[in-house]
């Protein structure tokens, strides 16, 4: 099967997608959606344009849209504090995540440490504002797994991020779409330095 880039120029998220399916949650319904597909990486990011690295422009289309948050783990070697960024979309309003911690056996996971803690702050923030569903973006494919079960829990981090998410899963619908990483998805690109600047990496 053929590889395909799908751009989003104007959507719910604007960014380079990896599949139809995640293309498709960014355009559908959206009123005067921009999108097409490529074969090659380097087409897409031509037709992306000046949109690669703009800021989503979903404020003013939000209100009736789908919450969504986008979550980011970091790790800084030198001081060995590990940490995320991210943010929470929701009624037009952006809510930024972030937190750090310097636990030694949550370090020993580097940036997945923060990874999973940045899921489980998202999902908590949603709760606490009453939010019945929720958008998880996620570029490390174990903040699904983890959460949903599919992959082995063998550390501290990921047996008490399964454990939280079996625990609030009566209270809200999360649904996990993973993107690509350093891609050009401005959501993305924003949560992955508010998780470096909260380990102090510039």
């Amino acid at each position: 099967m053929t590889k395909k880039f799908y751009v989003v120029r104007v959507g719910r998220v604007p960014g380079i997608y990896e599949t139809w399916s995640e293309c498709e949650r960014m355009v559908k319904g959206y009123k005067g959606a921009v999108y097409r597909s490529f074969l090659t990486l380097a087409e897409a990011k031509k037709f992306m344009g000046d949109n690669l690295k703009a800021d989503d422009n979903t404020d003013d289309n939000t209100a009736d849209d789908m919450p969504y948050a986008f979550v980011d783990g970091s790790y800084n070697s030198v001081t060995k504090v590990y940490g995320y960024g991210g943010f929470l979309i929701y009624n037009g309003e952006k809510h930024i995540i972030q937190g750090s911690g310097n636990d030694e056996e949550m370090a020993a996971m580097r940036n997945v440490a923060g990874e999973v803690l940045g899921s489980m702050a998202a999902v908590e923030l949603a709760v606490k504002l009453g939010i019945p569903k929720l958008d998880i973006y996620y570029d490390y494919m174990g903040i699904e797994m983890w959460a949903t079960g599919s992959w082995k829990r063998n550390k501290k981090g990921t047996i008490a991020y399964y454990n939280y998410m079996q625990e609030i899963k009566d209270k809200i619908d999360i649904r996990f779409v993973k993107v690509k990483g350093h891609s050009g998805i401005a959501g993305n690109e924003e949560a992955d330095a508010l998780a470096k600047q909260s380990v102090g990496i510039e």
